[in-house]
């Protein structure tokens, strides 16, 4: 079905300029987007957000929810927003909301892939996804930034207090030691019956049948069996007891990849 105002059809590019102007501006990639996370990088920057992101994104978004709208004749977007207007508000304030969210915790040095042509292809059924369709719209928040980032296997930053999966292991640099490897993986536990799980990135990250995330130390002897050592808050509080147990341990160099999908 189409949406539009009394003036009319209302077409996105009359929000947020011409197209072809703005795809002629970006620059081809080489090698598709790889599904990598870093473990350790540069210090947290400050990347200004791109207009052509914004503009791939809410492309790619409003495209979706046209192609859902247009396979479900009983669901009436300017119904649902008051105006086929305010449909595209909406995505304009997520596409937004989004690449200033990225800006913050997307570590765009892992992304193998131009970064506006990834948005275009793969933003808005992403968001559709986890929202569960596009009449949800205004249900898109803070938290959904990362729901979002999961579902499209974005490399995220380890912000202190950002629920992201890890799971990694090191090699003991002491010859001959009990532990021949030390393993970080985050956990959470389960408020309905007290039960420690792995929290990995298939899960959902503000579940509210479980804590906040943490993050357990392990070492691993001959047998590969794991031995709980320790508890800590957070990555970096894990490392440091790493290299307090273990000198010269390097994590930093590991990387891993997100499961699933």
């Amino acid at each position: 079905m189409e949406f539009g105002t009394s003036s009319g059809n209302v077409e996105l590019r009359s929000l947020i300029g011409d197209e072809d102007n703005v795809k002629d501006s970006l620059v081809m990639a080489d090698i598709p987007g790889q599904v990598i996370i870093s473990i350790m990088g540069n210090p947290l920057t400050s990347n200004p957000p791109d207009p052509a992101a914004v503009f791939a994104a809410a492309l790619s978004l409003w495209h979706t929810v046209k192609k859902h709208a247009a396979a479900n004749p009983t669901l009436n977007l300017s119904e649902c927003y008051n105006g086929g207007d305010q449909v595209m508000r909406q995505v304009m304030r997520i596409a937004t909301e989004f690449e200033h969210w990225s800006c913050e915790h997307v570590f765009f040095e892992d992304i193998n892939d131009v970064w506006s042509y990834l948005l275009e292809d793969e933003f808005g059924k992403a968001c559709i996804s986890i929202l569960g369709g596009p009449e949800t719209l205004l249900d898109f928040d803070t938290r959904s930034c990362l729901r979002v980032a999961h579902e499209l296997r974005l490399p995220v930053r380890m912000d202190t207090g950002l629920p992201v999966a890890i799971d990694v292991t090191a090699k003991n640099p002491a010859r001959g030691a009990a532990f021949h490897k030390f393993r970080i993986q985050t956990v959470r536990d389960s408020l309905k019956d007290n039960f420690v799980e792995a929290f990995t990135a298939d899960d959902e990250p503000f579940d509210d049948e479980f804590g906040a995330p943490y993050f357990s130390f392990y070492g691993l002897g001959e047998d590969d069996l794991l031995e709980h050592i320790a508890d800590r808050a957070t990555y970096s509080a894990a490392i440091e007891l790493a290299c307090k147990l273990a000198p010269g341990i390097d994590f930093k160099q590991i990387r891993f990849s997100q499961g699933g999908h």
